[in-house]
């Protein structure tokens, strides 16, 4: 009898252990959930485009590196990256939100396709590999772009072109309350090309292979 009673006890205590992790992992999967809801409506469609401060396709952020994408959200969330919508977004999350939205999305998509390392680096034509080597582009953001020095620095490689080259030029900008980027190195880097040239570049840079991609999202419900 006792046998039998320490058994159905053992068997309750496993059901109940079974159940909480469930509900608890379920729990972790809702709060994740909420906390990138605001992020899918754009960059959860292929292709989505903005229409601020000009019209560019959103940048594709699955399989960004983790610690960028927390420097950039910290970074709207200060006031150093002017855009109302993203700055209005960053200034809801808190700084526990920011770490696990950008590990989120840092994850998010791995695996799909050819590692990066096992595809061929496309060479820039001589115009262009002139333009990278006046910005030491490399120096910072890596190998083919795909492998920055820095986990705070983005890679580049594969992405859009139009929102690379919005984003080299919002770095020449300054004293405007609601376009522009402040970082004293990429700023003295941008302001030495013509926009013509940065436009150059950013077409190069994204017609390289990356990890960058736009995972499609239904909205959560």
């Amino acid at each position: 009898m006792n046998k039998m009673l320490t058994t159905v006890f053992a068997l309750a205590v496993a059901s109940v252990t079974a159940f909480s992790t469930t509900v608890r992992a379920d729990e972790v999967k809702t709060d994740i959930q909420a906390k990138v809801a605001m992020c899918i409506g754009c960059h959860g469609i292929q292709g989505y485009q903005a229409t601020f401060p000009e019209v560019y396709k959103v940048p594709r952020i699955a399989g960004q590196g983790e610690k960028y994408i927390a420097a950039a959200l910290t970074a709207y969330k200060k006031g150093e990256r002017k855009h109302p919508t993203m700055r209005g977004i960053a200034d809801s999350l808190s700084e526990q939100d920011i770490n696990d939205v950008s590990a989120y999305y840092a994850k998010l998509g791995q695996g799909e396709g050819a590692a990066v390392a096992d595809k061929p680096v496309r060479e820039p034509s001589a115009k262009v590999g002139e333009l990278l080597k006046k910005g030491a582009c490399v120096s910072c953001h890596g190998d083919n772009f795909a492998k920055p020095i820095d986990p705070s620095y983005p890679k580049l490689a594969g992405q859009y072109s139009d929102y690379l080259y919005v984003s080299l030029k919002a770095y020449k900008i300054d004293n405007n309350p609601q376009i522009g980027r402040s970082n004293g190195v990429m700023g003295g880097v941008a302001k030495q090309f013509s926009n013509a040239e940065l436009k150059a570049l950013a077409g190069y840079i994204s017609s390289l292979d990356g990890d960058l991609k736009t995972v499609p999202q239904a909205k959560f419900r």
